[in-house]
């Protein structure tokens, strides 16, 4: 069979399009909701398709290519403020599904996102407007696991955890490796940014292990979602008599 280019790539765009409400949905039902007032959000452009992994549409490096990022908040963790000159003060918060979380003496405070040195300074300067000079600690006392998503041709797709660096071939291989009719040329590789979106990097990972050559092997980050999706036979096969193949009928694309 002769290799289509435009219509792989017709395939390709058919899929993101069906993918990236998935994407928003792990990102959380308040991903839109962060939108500053007045104004339109982001075009259909933002999603950048960084194929090389080297830049995005600005021209600004990837963050595809950051690793051992400090931990960014979500709902649900849980947060110890100890106040060591004031512990009338002292509080536990849990950071609620919107991104805030409730405070002692002050307006609630959206802590979604940040990291705890950041969300140190910002709760010093909020406690400022009451106290002299605060001194606050902030411990993280339960979180989000780390975690990654693999869908599509995988022997089992689903949820695994991130306890340590992964690159997207491991990350494969913890899902059960590839099936016969998966597409590894176009794997994708959606990464969730500031404000919900997502940042797509196609991996070539058919060049990757034919080659021996992993230096362009991408690292996960939590919240990762590699997809790997069919290939061509595979989307045609059901449509095509088993007996007209004849001897060359492959049962691993036909099932």
């Amino acid at each position: 069979m002769v290799y289509n280019e435009r219509q792989s790539r017709k395939n390709l765009d058919s899929a993101l399009r069906f993918l990236f409400p998935i994407i928003l949905s792990f990102a959380g039902p308040t991903a839109l909701a962060q939108e500053p007032q007045g104004q339109a959000p982001p075009a259909p452009q933002q999603v950048a398709r960084d194929s090389e992994g080297t830049a995005d549409n600005h021209g600004q490096p990837s963050i595809l290519q950051h690793r051992n990022r400090r931990y960014q908040l979500h709902s649900a963790d849980v947060l110890a403020l100890e106040f060591p000159f004031t512990p009338e003060f002292n509080q536990t918060v849990t950071v609620q599904p919107d991104g805030y979380v409730t405070l002692r003496g002050i307006e609630n405070m959206k802590v979604e996102g940040q990291t705890l040195p950041e969300v140190t300074n910002a709760l010093r300067t909020a406690y400022s407007k009451i106290l002299h000079d605060p001194a606050i600690n902030v411990e993280l006392k339960d979180f989000e696991k780390p975690f990654f998503i693999v869908g599509g041709e995988v022997g089992h797709p689903g949820k695994f955890e991130l306890r340590e660096d992964t690159t997207t071939t491991e990350a494969v291989a913890i899902a059960g490796g590839l099936r016969d009719s998966a597409k590894h040329s176009e794997v994708l590789l959606f990464h969730r940014v500031p404000g919900g979106w997502a940042q797509v990097k196609r991996l070539n990972m058919k060049k990757m292990l034919k080659e021996g050559n992993l230096d362009e092997d991408a690292y996960l980050q939590p919240g990762d979602f590699l997809y790997v999706p069919k290939n061509t036979m595979s989307k045609i096969a059901r449509f095509i008599p088993t007996s007209s193949l004849g001897m060359y009928a492959n049962p691993g694309v036909l099932r």
